[in-house]
C-alpha cells in the first residue's frame, strides 16, 4: 500500500456544479454585452466621420480570438471586437474593462501575492481564503 499526499489538480477542472456553471455563463454574457456598450460608445465618437462615399469611415471588424480570462470563480472565454477605417486612418479599440494585457481579473491579481505570503508560507489559509473569496470565507 502506497500513501501519499499528493493531490491531482488536473481533476480540479472537471469538476463543476451547476450554480458554478451558471454564474461562469453569466459573468460571460455581462461581459460581452459591457464590452458591446463599449463598443458603441467608442463607434459613436466617428459618427460624424464619412467616406467619400458617404459610408461609415470607423466600422467594426470582426472579433479577436477568444481569449481565457481568469477570475475567481474559474475561467471565462472573452471575445474583443475589432474596428477598422476605411479612410486610411489608424484607429484602435481597447476595452477599458479588459485591457489587452490582462490574463486575470485585479482582486485575484492582488490575491496571488497574499496567498503566498499568507497562506503557503505561514500556514494561515484561513486570511488568504477570506482575500480571495471574500470575508464570508472559513
Amino acid at each position: 500500500m502506497e500513501t501519499t499526499n499528493i493531490i491531482d489538480f488536473a481533476r480540479r477542472d472537471g469538476m463543476t456544479d451547476a450554480l458554478t456553471e451558471l454564474l461562469r455563463t453569466g459573468a460571460q454574457e455581462l461581459i460581452a454585452t459591457a464590452v458591446e456598450a463599449e463598443l458603441a460608445s467608442y463607434l459613436a465618437q466617428f459618427a460624424d466621420m464619412r467616406t467619400d462615399a458617404g459610408h461609415a469611415a470607423v466600422v467594426r471588424n470582426g472579433h479577436h480570438p477568444e481569449r481565457p480570462f481568469q477570475t475567481s470563480i474559474g475561467p471565462v472565454s472573452v471575445r474583443i471586437p475589432k474596428v477598422r477605417s476605411k479612410d486610411g486612418t489608424p484607429v484602435t479599440f481597447r476595452s477599458a474593462l479588459v485591457p489587452p494585457y490582462v490574463r486575470r481579473t485585479k482582486t485575484l491579481e492582488a490575491a496571488l501575492p497574499w496567498l503566498y505570503l499568507k497562506g503557503i508560507s505561514s500556514g494561515e489559509m484561513g486570511a488568504a481564503l477570506k482575500v480571495l473569496l471574500g470575508p464570508d470565507a472559513t
